[in-house]
């Protein structure tokens, strides 16, 4: 399902790429992550999880203003 402008290979290398990445971040906080002395607090639990949708969100919110 390919358009003239190679789409779907550009999409399917992007979806590669991300689970890739993904992987290697499963590996990495699987055993890398006990030698890193994070304590499990409900502090540091929130930071893990909030910031990648914190950083998302400013990344697209300062890309906003240069599409006009």
């Amino acid at each position: 399902m390919e358009n003239q402008h190679g789409y779907a290979p550009q999409a399917m290398r992007f979806l590669l790429k991300l689970l890739l990445f993904s992987a290697l971040l499963s590996l990495l906080i699987k055993y890398a992550a006990p030698f890193l002395w994070i304590r499990a607090t409900a502090t540091n639990v929130l930071i893990m999880v909030l910031s990648p949708t914190m950083i998302m969100a400013t990344v697209l919110l300062w890309r906003v203003p240069r599409q006009k």
